[in-house]
Protein backbone atom coordinates (compact mmCIF):
# COMPACT_ATOMS: atom_id res chain seq x y z
CA UNK A 1 0.00 0.00 0.00
CA UNK A 2 1.16 3.54 -0.96
CA UNK A 3 1.22 5.96 2.00
CA UNK A 4 -1.15 8.33 0.20
CA UNK A 5 -3.66 5.19 0.41
CA UNK A 6 -2.60 4.52 3.75
CA UNK A 7 -3.02 8.21 5.40
CA UNK A 8 -6.85 7.75 3.81
CA UNK A 9 -6.92 4.07 5.25
CA UNK A 10 -6.21 5.04 8.82
CA UNK A 11 -8.20 8.31 8.39
CA UNK A 12 -11.45 6.26 8.01
CA UNK A 13 -10.33 4.10 10.77
CA UNK A 14 -10.39 6.81 13.14
CA UNK A 15 -13.26 8.05 12.22
CA UNK A 16 -14.40 4.72 13.16
CA UNK A 17 -13.41 5.21 16.45
CA UNK A 18 -14.31 7.85 16.97
CA UNK A 19 -10.72 9.98 16.73
CA UNK A 20 -11.96 13.05 14.49
CA UNK A 21 -8.60 15.39 15.22
CA UNK A 22 -6.25 11.95 14.28
CA UNK A 23 -8.88 11.19 11.37
CA UNK A 24 -8.65 15.49 10.05
CA UNK A 25 -4.69 15.07 10.48
CA UNK A 26 -4.54 11.89 8.44
CA UNK A 27 -6.62 13.71 5.53
CA UNK A 28 -4.70 16.93 5.76
CA UNK A 29 -1.59 14.72 5.53
CA UNK A 30 -2.73 12.89 2.46
CA UNK A 31 -3.66 16.17 1.10
CA UNK A 32 -0.20 17.25 1.17
CA UNK A 33 0.60 14.20 -0.77
CA UNK A 34 -1.85 14.91 -3.29
CA UNK A 35 -3.58 17.99 -3.21
CA UNK A 36 -6.36 17.18 -6.04
CA UNK A 37 -7.58 14.00 -4.68
CA UNK A 38 -11.21 14.08 -3.94
CA UNK A 39 -11.06 11.31 -1.34
CA UNK A 40 -9.02 12.89 0.61
CA UNK A 41 -11.38 16.22 0.49
CA UNK A 42 -14.49 14.35 0.91
CA UNK A 43 -12.57 12.99 4.16
CA UNK A 44 -12.12 15.95 5.67
CA UNK A 45 -15.43 17.12 4.92
CA UNK A 46 -16.89 14.39 7.03
CA UNK A 47 -14.62 15.15 9.74
CA UNK A 48 -15.57 18.31 9.27
CA UNK A 49 -19.59 17.26 9.34
CA UNK A 50 -18.55 15.33 12.83
CA UNK A 51 -16.93 18.35 14.62
CA UNK A 52 -20.04 20.29 13.75
CA UNK A 53 -17.94 22.69 10.98
CA UNK A 54 -20.81 22.58 8.52
CA UNK A 55 -19.64 25.11 6.43
CA UNK A 56 -16.40 23.66 6.33
CA UNK A 57 -17.99 20.01 5.33
CA UNK A 58 -19.85 21.79 2.57
CA UNK A 59 -16.68 23.17 1.54
CA UNK A 60 -14.98 20.44 1.43
CA UNK A 61 -17.37 18.27 -0.19
CA UNK A 62 -17.52 20.80 -3.03
CA UNK A 63 -13.65 20.73 -3.64
CA UNK A 64 -14.03 16.76 -3.63
CA UNK A 65 -17.04 17.16 -6.38
CA UNK A 66 -15.13 19.64 -8.35
CA UNK A 67 -12.45 17.79 -8.63
CA UNK A 68 -14.30 14.26 -9.51
CA UNK A 69 -17.60 15.53 -10.83
CA UNK A 70 -19.19 12.03 -10.94
CA UNK A 71 -18.09 11.36 -7.03
CA UNK A 72 -21.90 10.48 -5.85
CA UNK A 73 -20.55 9.72 -1.97
CA UNK A 74 -19.42 13.35 -1.47
CA UNK A 75 -22.80 14.53 -3.21
CA UNK A 76 -24.93 12.64 -1.02
CA UNK A 77 -22.16 13.51 1.92
CA UNK A 78 -22.97 17.06 1.09
CA UNK A 79 -27.08 16.70 1.03
CA UNK A 80 -27.11 15.18 4.35
CA UNK A 81 -25.35 18.40 5.69
CA UNK A 82 -27.17 20.29 3.67
CA UNK A 83 -30.69 19.07 5.40
CA UNK A 84 -28.61 18.63 8.61
CA UNK A 85 -28.14 21.08 10.73
CA UNK A 86 -27.88 23.87 7.78
CA UNK A 87 -31.15 23.72 6.84
CA UNK A 88 -30.52 24.65 3.24
CA UNK A 89 -33.07 22.49 1.88
CA UNK A 90 -33.13 23.74 -2.10
CA UNK A 91 -28.93 23.35 -1.91
CA UNK A 92 -29.57 19.59 -0.60
CA UNK A 93 -32.45 19.04 -3.28
CA UNK A 94 -29.82 20.09 -6.18
CA UNK A 95 -27.19 17.70 -5.00
CA UNK A 96 -29.21 14.73 -5.04
CA UNK A 97 -30.86 15.52 -7.92
CA UNK A 98 -26.56 15.42 -9.25
CA UNK A 99 -26.34 12.14 -7.88
CA UNK A 100 -29.47 10.40 -8.85
CA UNK A 101 -28.19 11.07 -12.48
CA UNK A 102 -25.19 8.71 -11.42
CA UNK A 103 -26.97 6.61 -9.48
CA UNK A 104 -26.10 3.21 -10.74
CA UNK A 105 -27.36 0.27 -8.21
CA UNK A 106 -30.32 0.33 -5.79
CA UNK A 107 -28.30 1.05 -2.88
CA UNK A 108 -27.39 4.46 -4.48
CA UNK A 109 -30.73 5.02 -5.88
CA UNK A 110 -32.55 4.39 -2.51
CA UNK A 111 -29.88 6.57 -0.86
CA UNK A 112 -30.17 10.00 -3.09
CA UNK A 113 -34.34 9.65 -3.04
CA UNK A 114 -34.47 9.25 0.75
CA UNK A 115 -32.28 12.75 0.84
CA UNK A 116 -33.97 14.44 -1.40
CA UNK A 117 -37.25 13.04 0.85
CA UNK A 118 -35.71 14.47 4.05
CA UNK A 119 -34.95 17.97 2.42
CA UNK A 120 -38.67 17.79 0.73
CA UNK A 121 -39.94 17.13 3.42
CA UNK A 122 -37.94 20.02 5.23
CA UNK A 123 -39.08 22.45 2.66
CA UNK A 124 -42.77 21.80 3.63
CA UNK A 125 -43.68 20.46 0.33
CA UNK A 126 -45.49 16.85 1.25
CA UNK A 127 -46.58 16.34 -2.01
CA UNK A 128 -43.60 15.97 -3.83
CA UNK A 129 -42.32 14.17 -0.90
CA UNK A 130 -44.35 11.16 -1.20
CA UNK A 131 -43.60 11.09 -4.96
CA UNK A 132 -40.17 10.57 -4.81
CA UNK A 133 -40.66 8.39 -1.64
CA UNK A 134 -42.81 6.68 -4.36
CA UNK A 135 -39.75 5.92 -6.45
CA UNK A 136 -37.96 4.18 -4.19
CA UNK A 137 -37.63 0.48 -4.66
CA UNK A 138 -39.50 -2.17 -2.94
CA UNK A 139 -37.80 -4.31 -0.44
CA UNK A 140 -36.52 -6.74 1.43
CA UNK A 141 -33.19 -4.39 1.18
CA UNK A 142 -29.86 -5.96 1.44
CA UNK A 143 -28.62 -2.95 3.57
CA UNK A 144 -30.26 -3.04 6.95
CA UNK A 145 -29.94 1.03 7.30
CA UNK A 146 -32.65 1.19 4.58
CA UNK A 147 -34.85 -0.75 5.97
CA UNK A 148 -35.12 1.77 9.08
CA UNK A 149 -34.37 4.66 6.43
CA UNK A 150 -37.79 3.70 4.50
CA UNK A 151 -39.59 3.15 7.83
CA UNK A 152 -38.89 6.14 8.92
CA UNK A 153 -39.80 7.99 5.75
CA UNK A 154 -43.00 6.40 5.55
CA UNK A 155 -43.99 7.49 9.03
CA UNK A 156 -43.04 10.54 8.35
CA UNK A 157 -45.97 10.91 5.54
CA UNK A 158 -48.33 9.25 7.99
CA UNK A 159 -48.14 5.67 6.76
CA UNK A 160 -48.21 3.90 9.79
CA UNK A 161 -49.01 0.78 8.64
CA UNK A 162 -45.91 0.56 6.34
CA UNK A 163 -43.86 1.83 8.92
CA UNK A 164 -44.90 -0.58 11.46
CA UNK A 165 -43.47 -3.56 10.08
CA UNK A 166 -40.10 -1.91 8.51
CA UNK A 167 -39.37 -0.25 11.81
CA UNK A 168 -39.78 -3.82 13.94
CA UNK A 169 -37.72 -5.53 10.71
CA UNK A 170 -35.37 -2.95 11.38
CA UNK A 171 -34.38 -3.27 15.63
CA UNK A 172 -34.32 -7.46 14.55
CA UNK A 173 -31.74 -6.96 12.01
CA UNK A 174 -29.99 -4.34 13.91
CA UNK A 175 -30.48 -4.72 17.81
CA UNK A 176 -28.25 -2.09 18.54
CA UNK A 177 -29.68 1.11 16.66
CA UNK A 178 -31.18 3.39 18.65
CA UNK A 179 -33.11 5.60 15.78
CA UNK A 180 -34.69 2.54 14.56
CA UNK A 181 -36.28 1.73 18.49
CA UNK A 182 -37.32 5.15 18.91
CA UNK A 183 -39.51 5.16 15.32
CA UNK A 184 -40.12 1.93 16.77
CA UNK A 185 -41.87 3.26 19.87
CA UNK A 186 -43.52 6.37 17.69
CA UNK A 187 -45.17 3.75 15.29
CA UNK A 188 -46.43 2.00 18.73
CA UNK A 189 -47.57 4.77 20.32
CA UNK A 190 -50.10 5.72 16.85
CA UNK A 191 -51.39 2.34 17.13
CA UNK A 192 -52.82 2.18 20.53
CA UNK A 193 -49.94 -0.04 22.25
CA UNK A 194 -48.86 2.08 25.21
CA UNK A 195 -47.08 -1.02 26.37
CA UNK A 196 -45.28 -1.49 23.28
CA UNK A 197 -43.98 1.83 23.08
CA UNK A 198 -42.15 2.66 26.51
CA UNK A 199 -40.56 -0.68 26.06
CA UNK A 200 -39.15 0.56 22.56
CA UNK A 201 -38.62 3.82 24.11
CA UNK A 202 -37.15 2.61 27.06
CA UNK A 203 -34.46 0.36 24.90
CA UNK A 204 -34.20 3.52 22.75
CA UNK A 205 -33.14 5.58 25.63
CA UNK A 206 -30.17 2.92 26.44
CA UNK A 207 -28.88 2.69 23.16
CA UNK A 208 -28.78 6.74 23.00
CA UNK A 209 -26.73 6.26 26.55
CA UNK A 210 -24.39 4.41 24.99
CA UNK A 211 -23.35 6.33 21.93
CA UNK A 212 -20.34 8.73 22.34
CA UNK A 213 -21.18 12.33 22.65
CA UNK A 214 -20.30 14.49 19.80
CA UNK A 215 -16.50 15.62 19.44
CA UNK A 216 -17.62 19.45 20.03
CA UNK A 217 -19.71 18.48 23.13
CA UNK A 218 -19.36 20.96 25.50
CA UNK A 219 -18.72 19.99 29.70
CA UNK A 220 -21.72 19.58 31.73
CA UNK A 221 -21.15 22.69 33.59
CA UNK A 222 -20.77 24.37 30.56
CA UNK A 223 -23.77 23.64 28.98
CA UNK A 224 -25.40 23.94 32.44
CA UNK A 225 -24.53 27.48 32.28
CA UNK A 226 -26.08 27.42 28.69
CA UNK A 227 -29.26 25.89 30.26
CA UNK A 228 -29.58 29.27 32.51
CA UNK A 229 -28.34 31.71 30.12
CA UNK A 230 -31.04 30.41 27.91
CA UNK A 231 -33.51 30.97 31.17
CA UNK A 232 -31.98 34.39 31.67
CA UNK A 233 -32.72 35.61 28.04
CA UNK A 234 -36.66 34.47 27.85
CA UNK A 235 -39.18 37.01 26.73
CA UNK A 236 -40.70 38.75 29.95
CA UNK A 237 -43.87 36.75 29.04
CA UNK A 238 -43.18 33.93 29.55
CA UNK A 239 -40.49 34.37 32.12
CA UNK A 240 -42.64 34.93 34.47
CA UNK A 241 -43.90 31.00 34.64
CA UNK A 242 -40.17 30.18 35.53
CA UNK A 243 -39.19 32.75 37.75
CA UNK A 244 -37.50 31.01 40.56
CA UNK A 245 -37.50 27.63 38.82
CA UNK A 246 -34.24 25.55 39.83
CA UNK A 247 -32.45 24.88 36.26
CA UNK A 248 -30.90 21.21 36.44
CA UNK A 249 -29.01 19.79 33.11
CA UNK A 250 -28.91 16.08 32.46
CA UNK A 251 -28.19 13.24 29.37
CA UNK A 252 -31.78 12.29 28.73
CA UNK A 253 -34.92 11.99 30.48
CA UNK A 254 -34.54 9.56 33.47
CA UNK A 255 -36.20 5.79 33.17
CA UNK A 256 -38.92 6.07 35.26
CA UNK A 257 -39.88 9.24 33.54
CA UNK A 258 -39.95 7.32 30.24
CA UNK A 259 -41.70 4.26 31.84
CA UNK A 260 -44.41 7.03 33.13
CA UNK A 261 -44.86 8.31 29.13
CA UNK A 262 -42.11 11.05 28.31
CA UNK A 263 -40.50 11.22 25.26
CA UNK A 264 -37.13 9.76 25.85
CA UNK A 265 -35.74 12.66 23.13
CA UNK A 266 -37.38 15.25 25.21
CA UNK A 267 -35.37 18.51 24.92
CA UNK A 268 -36.59 20.22 28.05
CA UNK A 269 -39.11 19.53 30.49
CA UNK A 270 -40.99 21.78 33.10
CA UNK A 271 -41.64 20.14 36.83
CA UNK A 272 -43.16 20.96 39.48
CA UNK A 273 -46.04 22.90 37.48
CA UNK A 274 -49.10 24.19 39.27
CA UNK A 275 -52.47 22.54 38.20
CA UNK A 276 -54.62 24.40 36.11
CA UNK A 277 -56.87 24.31 38.14
CA UNK A 278 -54.74 25.81 41.20
CA UNK A 279 -56.61 28.87 42.89
CA UNK A 280 -52.70 30.41 43.62
CA UNK A 281 -51.84 33.19 40.97
CA UNK A 282 -49.80 32.82 38.68
CA UNK A 283 -49.00 29.30 37.47
CA UNK A 284 -45.34 28.95 37.62
CA UNK A 285 -43.30 25.76 37.32
CA UNK A 286 -40.37 24.79 40.55
CA UNK A 287 -37.87 22.69 38.09
CA UNK A 288 -36.88 22.98 34.77
CA UNK A 289 -34.78 20.32 33.23
CA UNK A 290 -32.42 20.65 30.09
CA UNK A 291 -31.37 17.36 28.24
CA UNK A 292 -28.25 17.75 26.60
CA UNK A 293 -27.60 14.56 24.43
CA UNK A 294 -31.02 16.11 22.73
CA UNK A 295 -30.37 19.08 22.37
CA UNK A 296 -26.84 18.58 20.97
CA UNK A 297 -28.41 16.19 18.66
CA UNK A 298 -30.91 18.52 17.19
CA UNK A 299 -28.39 21.21 17.12
CA UNK A 300 -25.79 19.74 15.14
CA UNK A 301 -23.16 21.96 16.24
CA UNK A 302 -21.48 23.75 18.99
CA UNK A 303 -22.28 27.04 17.85
CA UNK A 304 -26.05 26.39 17.69
CA UNK A 305 -26.21 25.06 21.27
CA UNK A 306 -27.40 28.58 22.30
CA UNK A 307 -29.47 28.93 19.87
CA UNK A 308 -31.36 25.29 20.22
CA UNK A 309 -31.89 25.29 23.71
CA UNK A 310 -33.66 28.57 24.31
CA UNK A 311 -36.17 27.82 21.32
CA UNK A 312 -36.51 24.59 23.11
CA UNK A 313 -37.56 25.96 26.31
CA UNK A 314 -39.64 28.67 24.39
CA UNK A 315 -42.10 25.99 22.73
CA UNK A 316 -42.03 23.97 26.32
CA UNK A 317 -43.35 27.08 28.87
CA UNK A 318 -45.50 28.23 25.55
CA UNK A 319 -47.37 24.47 25.28
CA UNK A 320 -47.13 24.17 28.85
CA UNK A 321 -48.69 27.89 30.10
CA UNK A 322 -49.96 30.03 27.27
CA UNK A 323 -51.74 27.08 25.55
CA UNK A 324 -52.90 25.78 28.71
CA UNK A 325 -54.61 28.89 29.30
CA UNK A 326 -55.91 29.42 25.82
CA UNK A 327 -57.72 25.79 25.97
CA UNK A 328 -59.15 26.94 29.50
CA UNK A 329 -60.55 30.19 28.58
CA UNK A 330 -62.24 28.31 25.33
CA UNK A 331 -63.56 26.03 27.40
CA UNK A 332 -65.11 28.67 30.33
CA UNK A 333 -66.46 30.47 26.97
CA UNK A 334 -68.14 27.04 25.94
CA UNK A 335 -69.71 26.53 29.17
Amino acid sequence: MDQFSAHLDRGWDLVQRGDTRGAEASARRALELDPQSPEAHNLLGYVAALEGESAEAVESYRQAIALDDTYLEAMLNAAEVYIHPLGAFDDAIAMCDQALELADTDDELIDALLLKFDALLGKGDTDEARRTLARVPEGPYENASHTFLVGRAFYEIGDVARAADLAREATEREPSHPEAFYYLGLVRDEQGDARGATEAFVRARQLDLELSPPSWSPPRELFQKTAERAVLGLDPVLARYVRGAVVYASDVPGLELVADGVDPRALVLLDGVTPPDDPRPPPSCVRIFVYQRNIERVAGSADALDQETSAALEREITATFLEGETRQRDVRELN
